[in-house]
């Protein structure tokens, strides 16, 4: 059974920062890409970042690029979002999912319970 855990999530003043992690279990990690997605109040669910399997290329929805990064740990199973200089549009749930590729969420087959993070101003 594929499970990912999420955590790291909390409130933050405007220009703090948090780290998520991500850590699965069930499948062979290394293997997978995985994504951060998000999901504001009242707001569609939206890629934040994703890190690929195998050469592990990044990629950065366009407002979180320079303020956000995304690794991994294959040995621990865990990725990792490093998200600074955070902003209220910021807040949201966050989760992350694998099975999938690319930007769209419909791909991914599994995901976590996701994570609040609430930035104030």
């Amino acid at each position: 059974e594929v499970q990912l855990v999420e955590s790291g999530g909390g409130l933050v003043q405007a220009g703090g920062s948090l780290r998520l992690a991500c850590v699965a279990s069930g499948v062979t990690f290394r293997e997978y890409t995985i994504a951060w997605f998000r999901r504001a109040p009242g707001k569609e669910r939206e890629g934040v970042a994703r890190i690929v399997h195998g050469d592990g290329y990044t990629y950065y929805a366009e407002d979180v690029k320079g303020r956000f990064t995304i690794t991994r740990d294959n040995a621990m199973n865990t990725v990792y979002l490093q998200m600074n200089s955070l902003k209220p549009e910021d807040t949201a749930v966050y989760y992350c999912a694998t099975g999938g590729v690319g930007e769209r969420s419909t791909t991914y087959d599994y995901w976590g319970q996701g994570t609040q993070v609430t930035v104030s101003s």
